[in-house]
């Protein structure tokens, strides 16, 4: 256990954001999804929404004057100590993802820009567990920590006006996967035929915060059987 350093922020009308000095970790992921289940439980009855992030953990409330300092003051409180890490039992989810050039349009330029062929792209990102952080920017988008060096990358100047679902880009030091069609600025270096979101389930998401994810490289006719069977 180790006390944070931080800063608690006004996040519009209706929420407050914590946000912490350390570099991203799996510890201070732990740390953060910790603090988000106690909250839950603490402040069940002012709180509308936690946002835990990567650095940041944010609390929607009640708009309430009163509500604004009660979850001061337990913020203060908490984080004056020492906060554990989350127990929580990793999964390791493995996710089928197609590399060739029809569901990776920035594979060739990427490849070239690392001084890599292909097949080592192709390696260095399947054979890594990587530890999903966060959620978000849209529903079910996993942020994926634990890229090889090899592979990182800045994000595109200019985002690509849509991005399709199931789609596996590389931006800056991080993987992730895009759930839905979406704009996005994130190298697509291939795609996944298995959704990773369906806000039907009960557990909507294909993985949780603080699981592990490993790639499974797949050919196209494999990629187009399981997308039939996920239809």
């Amino acid at each position: 256990m180790s006390k944070l350093t931080y800063q608690i922020v006004a996040n519009g009308d209706a929420g407050v954001s914590i946000l912490f000095t350390a570099p991203v970790s799996e510890k201070l992921s732990r740390q953060i999804q910790w603090l988000a289940r106690f909250f839950t439980t603490e402040l069940a009855q002012l709180i509308i929404d936690i946002i835990p992030a990567y650095q940041s953990l944010t609390l929607c409330y009640v708009p309430t004057k009163g509500n604004q300092q009660q979850i001061l003051d337990t913020l203060v409180k908490v984080l004056k100590n020492d906060i554990p890490q989350d127990d929580y039992e990793s999964q390791l989810i493995t996710i089928p993802v197609c590399y060739d050039r029809v569901y990776g349009p920035d594979m060739d330029a990427l490849a070239t820009a690392k001084g890599l062929s292909r097949q080592e792209v192709i390696a260095l990102h399947s054979n890594t567990d990587y530890l999903l952080h966060m959620l978000g920017f849209s529903p079910g988008f996993l942020y994926l920590g634990g890229l090889n060096p090899l592979l990182v990358y800045p994000r595109k100047a200019s985002p690509s006006a849509r991005v399709p679902a199931g789609s596996v880009g590389i931006g800056g030091n991080q993987t992730g996967i895009y759930p839905q069609e979406t704009p996005g600025g994130w190298h697509i270096i291939g795609r996944t035929p298995i959704s990773v979101f369906n806000p039907y389930l009960a557990s909507p998401c294909v993985a949780q915060p603080l699981d592990k994810v490993r790639f499974k490289s797949i050919d196209s006719s494999e990629f187009l059987a399981l997308n039939e069977a996920s239809v």
